[in-house]
């Protein structure tokens, strides 16, 4: 037989709600360890967007010279529409630039600010679509 007591609960023993610190120690330990190996991961394909980006820009770009010297039979005067990557964005991840002759023309990105880590540093195309860094020397970069 359970003996009634003032507050109307039995002799039964009540559990306690809610956490104990090593639980919650436990908990943010874990979620530590996780964030220490996703942001990394993620890091790195918000770096790959930002160049799949640039190279986009680059592949135009060389096709509107390539439009310019079929006209004018020189790519001397082609100039690039923006200097930067991405060409929407406030926050310039790649300067684009040009070196042109009348028979050649090399179009640059160079990353900037923390586009600078990347793997593929600077990424360059002519008109005869010769890409560096190469496939052979860096892999993925285009």
């Amino acid at each position: 037989m359970h003996s009634i007591r003032a507050n109307g609960a039995c002799g039964k023993r009540r559990s306690a709600l809610g956490f104990t610190l090593i639980e919650l120690m436990i908990v943010v330990a874990v979620v530590a360890i996780l964030a220490a190996v996703a942001v990394p991961g993620y890091q790195d394909q918000v770096r790959k967007s930002r160049r799949a980006q640039a190279k986009a820009d680059m592949v135009e770009y060389s096709q509107r010279a390539e439009r310019f010297h079929t006209v004018n039979n020189t790519y001397q005067g082609f100039t690039l529409p923006t200097t930067q990557s991405p060409r929407e964005g406030t926050v310039s991840r790649y300067v684009l630039g040009i070196q042109q002759t009348a028979s050649t023309f090399t179009i640059t990105a160079t990353p900037q600010s923390t586009q600078s880590k990347d793997k593929c540093g600077t990424m360059t195309i002519n008109q005869a679509g010769v890409k560096t860094p190469a496939e052979a020397t860096v892999s993925g970069c285009w």
